[in-house]
């Protein structure tokens, strides 16, 4: 069976532990066929829960004061045949408290700084001491789900030659064992040889890899797991264009690959062929964000007003339609829509702004706005009053805006010029500037008023989606005060309040009542959210339904 990685992303990544620039989607996926997650979370349900098939852990139970959870494994054998044990999680747990700064995941006050104490119960339960009570499902879901056992028995060592022991226990033999095992993943050329990376405990093992980013994986006889491949061998195969891709798949050399957004017209001639052609939506919400410390439009900004009055000029069903070839879907607000789940609001799935241009005009003008000769809307009653401009609107402000966005992307392009069109029929004058999405990410960063860098005013980054969230969707991050990618600092203390409730406490309002506050209250432009991948499936070929943004092979089959 052949598979296309993304185009021109290859995986370069193996240990289950990883480190900075080596997070990406396609090395989780390579690494979850071999060494299975504690809890893994995807939409093979039809909505964002917990896969247990797809997890180490059987079972879990909060303690009454909701500090510790108690864990059970499911019975597992390593490929050498030992059991997996708790002592595997305990030494993931032990590499990663000694060697955090080196974690890609780990973030002050998170795991594993968040657990107080680790006790092993027996050979297949143990369990976590937290600081403090957290939300049960977000403790399960973004945190316990990064945590994966590793093969204590074959991998506690600081060289090729060593007999394993209990080096992890201390920290100063932690860290030395973390380094001879970073030393062998960072040695893409060994993978397919080195014995470390032959001790695995999922479907798959690794038949080979090579530095074009091929590999195989062989379907692993030993694996006892409640997942086991169906097809024995996956050919993984790298692409570095779409057209290369995509041509692959018209000759019938794939059985599984993508195609990009703006190919969606000749979906018939892809289903001519046998192919079925899936847009598969991301758990991801796409925005721009306002620049609320711009001197010259963060005051404009701070008027809710003004930002329904641009949320109303943004036509997200035509552009969906159209610009992305039904390959986006309207967003509303801060939960991803894409799948179901008991986070959305009905306020945020209802749109409480609806594209009209003609209303959105109207919300200028009764907010102290005239329309100009040039069809520019001016400030024309300064002040702080219900029907004036808003407080820091200096009179004869005119609503003309600069978007910073990413160049290379054709749905990209089409879609601003359609928002720019839109705008104008407002009363609103947007002028667009393309840059790499790196620069524009670069630039688009909070800033004071008085700093030189506090030029931008909204940003774009977004055709491949603006953020994906882990299993719960909380944004403190982007919308929270002080978040580190809240790049436009929005603070709204209601919304911090409920993102607090939302991790702190097991309230299940809260993400309800956050999605439907910030749906309502604009913190950046909500924008059409492009799905993550454009699927195409040779014929016969099944199982690949809960693939969002990573692969399942074991659950493919003909």
């Amino acid at each position: 069976m052949s598979y296309a990685w993304p185009v021109a992303q290859t995986p370069n990544w193996i240990m289950p532990l990883g480190t900075a620039g080596h997070t990406s989607t396609i090395n989780t996926s390579l690494i979850d066929s071999m060494w299975v997650p504690l809890f893994a979370y995807n939409t093979a349900s039809g909505s964002m829960a917990w896969d247990k098939k797809a997890s180490s852990a059987k079972s879990y139970k909060f303690s009454d004061d909701g500090k510790t959870v108690t864990i059970t494994l499911n019975k597992m054998s390593w490929t050498d045949g030992k059991p997996l044990t708790s002592r595997d999680v305990e030494f993931w747990y032990n590499l990663v408290k000694a060697n955090k700064e080196e974690w890609a995941n780990y973030s002050q006050t998170r795991i594993p700084d968040n657990i107080s104490d680790f006790t092993t119960v027996d050979e297949q339960t143990f369990s976590l001491t937290f600081d403090k009570a957290y939300n049960q499902d977000w403790l399960v879901s973004t945190q316990l789900a990064v945590v994966r056992p590793m093969p204590q028995h074959a991998w506690d060592k600081t060289g090729d030659g060593e007999t394993p022991s209990d080096l992890d226990r201390t920290t100063d033999g932690a860290k030395k064992v973390f380094a001879y095992l970073k030393a062998a993943a960072e040695d893409m050329g060994s993978y397919s040889t080195n014995k470390l990376w032959k001790t695995t405990l999922g479907p798959y093992a690794l038949g080979s890899f090579d530095a074009s980013g091929k590999v195989v994986l062989s379907k692993n006889e030993k694996y006892d797991g409640a997942d086991p491949a169906k097809i024995k061998t996956v050919n993984l195969l790298p692409y570095t264009s779409a057209d290369a891709e995509q041509n692959a798949l018209r000759s019938k050399s794939l059985d599984y690959g993508y195609i990009t957004a703006s190919a969606m017209p000749q979906k018939d001639q892809f289903e001519q062929q046998g192919y079925a052609v899936t847009p598969k939506p991301g758990w991801s919400v796409t925005y721009m964000p306002y620049n609320f410390n711009n001197p010259t439009m963060g005051k404009v900004f701070s008027q809710l007003y003004a930002r329904q009055a641009i949320q109303k000029s943004v036509d997200q069903k035509s552009i969906s339609k159209v610009v992305w070839n039904d390959s986006a879907q309207p967003g509303y607000g801060p939960v991803p829509q894409g799948n179901k789940s008991d986070f959305l609001s009905t306020e945020q799935t209802g749109n409480p702004y609806p594209f009209d241009t003609g209303a959105a005009q109207s919300i200028l003008t009764e907010h102290g706005w005239v329309i100009g000769d040039d069809g520019v809307a001016v400030c024309d009653d300064a002040g702080s009053g219900e029907t004036q401009c808003g407080e820091g609107v200096a009179k004869g402000t005119k609503f003309e805006v600069t978007v910073l966005t990413q160049n290379g992307s054709t749905e990209t392009d089409n879609m601003m010029n359609e928002i720019r069109s839109s705008l104008s029929k407002t009363g609103i004058k947007m002028t667009v500037q393309a840059a790499p999405v790196n620069s524009v990410l670069a630039q688009a960063q909070e800033c004071k008023s008085s700093d030189p860098a506090c030029k931008w005013q909204m940003s774009f980054f977004g055709t491949s989606g603006s953020w994906y969230f882990p299993a719960y969707p909380t944004g403190e991050k982007i919308f929270g005060t002080g978040g580190k990618s809240n790049f436009g600092g929005y603070s709204n203390p209601e919304a911090d309040k409920l993102l607090d409730a939302a991790m702190m406490s097991n309230d299940g309002s809260a993400m309800q009542k956050y999605s439907a506050l910030l749906a309502k209250d604009l913190p950046v432009v909500w924008m059409p959210n492009p799905v993550y991948q454009v699927a195409v499936t040779g014929s016969g070929l099944k199982g690949t339904e809960q693939d969002v943004d990573q692969i399942y092979p074991q659950r493919w089959s003909w």
